[in-house]
């Protein structure tokens, strides 16, 4: 499958979950090291077809394609200019993530084992004008090590290392958000301990090769 056609797949995935509404979001994917594909500004993630995307250079010129670049862009290429192994950026508004955001409630504490694998700590960057360099330098503390983070006021945005893993991190990211809103309906989220969460790696890196930042 063509780099076009995962993006459109997964721009239209996004928008069938209700990850995004109306035209917002953007998603993009790196081709090489200084071309990339990136949603159009003002189009309906859910509409979107192969020829309304656009190819910018590491400045956001558009170097094929017809429109307006997403006024995000910054976001993206300041995401693929710190983190080579990265591949794609989806930036979403999904509901109890960005409610988490909106409350400004982090997602960093250890609870479910396979979030702590895929997603590991997931931060809340402080509230940034969207689409200017404020963003990004929000977003800095956290660009090394971070699949997940949330926007303050904002919403989300996941790292991946093709197209399709930054969709699933989205989705998990979501599915993880509203499952911790449940638990804290229920009396709250119970936290693993550091010990839990030591041995966890310690299994992780035998049978996946996982590796762990905790200090």
């Amino acid at each position: 499958m063509s780099l076009r056609k995962e993006l459109i797949e997964a721009c239209h995935k996004v928008y069938q979950q209700g990850f995004v509404a109306a035209t917002d979001g953007n998603l993009s994917c790196r081709i090489s090291k200084n071309r990339f594909l990136i949603t159009p500004s003002g189009k309906s993630k859910g509409e979107l077809c192969e020829k309304d995307l656009l190819e910018i250079d590491e400045n956001g010129k558009i170097l094929k394609g017809s429109g307006k670049v997403s006024t995000e862009f910054k976001l993206h290429l300041f995401v693929y200019k710190n983190r080579e192994e990265v591949k794609s950026v989806i930036h979403c508004h999904p509901v109890f993530a960005t409610a988490f955001a909106a409350s400004g409630l982090a997602l960093d504490k250890p609870v479910f084992p396979e979030v702590i694998l895929t997603l590991g700590k997931i931060p809340i960057c402080k509230y940034a004008t969207p689409s200017t360099k404020a963003v990004t330098s929000s977003m800095e503390p956290y660009i090394k090590t971070a699949w997940a983070m949330l926007l303050a006021n904002h919403g989300a945005v996941t790292l991946g290392k093709n197209i399709r893993d930054a969709f699933y991190k989205m989705e998990k990211l979501e599915h993880t958000a509203k499952t911790i809103f449940v638990a804290k309906l229920l009396g709250g989220e119970k936290i693993l301990s550091r010990k839990n969460v030591i041995e966890l790696y310690s299994i992780a890196e035998k049978v996946y090769g996982a590796k762990s930042n905790i200090k």
